[in-house]
């Protein structure tokens, strides 16, 4: 959500900023809300103004036996309360259109974010590791699961239709031991607070960190029984950014608590699965996915270096896991609606003989805070301010054992489970058929 005032005070920047990511000029149309709404705010408090003076004035002329100026004074205040009632109105139309435009606004980019359309503009920052040497060809992870009688596509579409997937046997458990694997390390070693966070929320949640209005048909709607009215109407999460980011909302904090780390593992769903014809088999696109994300909240002061630090916490994964990698900064025509800069991290899949993403950290400066009411008080301040918000994830559980499964394959399409999860898998060093 965007701050009116900082519109107000500088326009041209404002319009630059939505010049990078593709869209036209937005300040004239704002400010003329704005004007018009303060206009009206003005003429109330004068109206308000009127309308108490004469109130006083009243009871000064009964105390009088004035009948008739109090009569006078009577129906003054009567027209002025219709009159109010009306400016009132106008009011809160102008100040809804107001936010409402406000909203469906995105994130200004950061001065040292790529300027771009599209993934193509994307700007590699630098790569980890080298593929693993395979002496035979690759094989897709798909052919792989279904090869091994573990990953069943079929039963799934039964169930629920594309894009959807049964993991049974040995890839079920792998994929609950790479979970445990990223918990334990951001817990233990990076300091992160797990979190077991709901996975239906409400509009004012999803609004709070945009999924909403904006992108309400990407989404999953839940309604109660049979009910479509709104207020029994809630939302699957697309990410679990959504529930630990608005852990904050409508708080106050004080300086001394930030930053706020929190990771969780959780389910997401996404009823838009991507681009027609793309990924139409395997997990890399699925209605339903799980994952493990990272959210900060932080100053303003210490947020660049807590991007940093979330992106090194996301590749520590990575490496553990001895899997090739690059890291991307996005542009401005691939980033997020809520971002202002944005990391990518790309991981080696020799199935595909190519890169893919698996993991996205950004930065969105106090764009969520405003839109959650979340404030902070700084050390010796009477005054509040706004927080930063970062999310990342930390990975992607279904993309890193596409990874594995397209990395650790062996020539009788058996996998190799890497040494950091055999603990997780009981010691188990390979995924076989049966």
């Amino acid at each position: 959500m965007h701050d009116i005032k900082t519109i107000r005070d500088n326009p041209e920047a404002f319009d630059q900023g939505l010049a990078k990511r593709g869209l036209p000029p937005q300040s004239a149309r704002l400010l003329d809300l704005d004007e018009r709404r303060r206009a009206l705010v003005t003429s109330l408090q004068e109206m308000q103004q009127k309308r108490n003076d004469a109130s006083k004035q009243i009871g000064i002329a009964k105390g009088k036996k004035d009948d008739a100026l109090a009569q006078q004074l009577m129906d003054e205040v009567t027209a002025l309360k219709g009159a109010l009632q009306l400016a009132e109105d106008d009011e809160r139309k102008i100040s809804a259109e107001l936010d409402t435009e406000l909203a469906a606004i995105p994130n200004i980019p950061f001065e040292d974010t790529p300027v771009g359309k599209d993934e193509n503009d994307n700007i590699e920052r630098y790569r980890h590791g080298t593929p693993r040497a395979l002496n035979f060809e690759a094989r897709e992870h798909f052919d792989l699961g279904e090869a091994l009688g573990q990953m069943d596509f079929e039963t799934a579409a039964k169930l629920s239709g594309s894009r959807f997937v049964v993991l049974k046997k040995h890839l079920a458990r792998l994929e609950r031991a790479i979970a445990n694997f990223m918990l334990d390390l951001h817990t233990g070693e990076f300091g992160y607070e797990e979190v077991s966070p709901p996975l239906l929320v409400k509009d004012h949640v999803m609004f709070g960190t945009a999924q909403l209005p904006k992108f309400a048909d990407d989404q999953f709607a839940v309604y109660k029984g049979q009910s479509q009215e709104d207020q029994d109407r809630f939302w699957l999460i697309p990410t679990a950014e959504v529930s630990l980011t608005n852990l904050v909302r409508e708080t106050i904090m004080s300086e001394e608590e930030l930053p706020k780390r929190f990771t969780a593992y959780t389910p997401c769903f996404r009823a838009e699965a991507g681009s027609a014809g793309r990924d139409t088999r395997g997990l890399i696109r699925m209605h339903q996915f799980s994952k493990v994300e990272l959210v900060s909240i932080t100053t303003p002061e210490t947020a660049i270096d807590e991007h940093e630090r979330m992106l090194s916490c996301a590749e520590e994964v990575l490496k553990r896991l001895d899997l090739h990698y690059r890291v991307m900064t996005l542009c401005t025509g691939d980033m997020g609606f809520s971002a202002r800069k944005t990391y990518d991290i790309e991981v080696w899949l020799p199935g595909q003989d190519a890169f893919r993403e698996i993991s996205s950290c950004s930065v969105c400066g106090d764009f969520q805070a405003r839109r959650m009411q979340a404030r902070y008080k700084p050390t010796g301040s009477k005054t509040t301010r706004f927080p930063h918000t970062l999310n990342g994830s930390a990975l992607a559980v279904g993309r890193t054992m596409v990874a594995i499964l397209e990395t650790y394959q062996q020539a009788d399409g058996s996998i190799l489970i890497p040494e950091v999860l055999r603990p997780y898998m009981g010691g188990q060093e390979i995924i076989a058929h049966g």
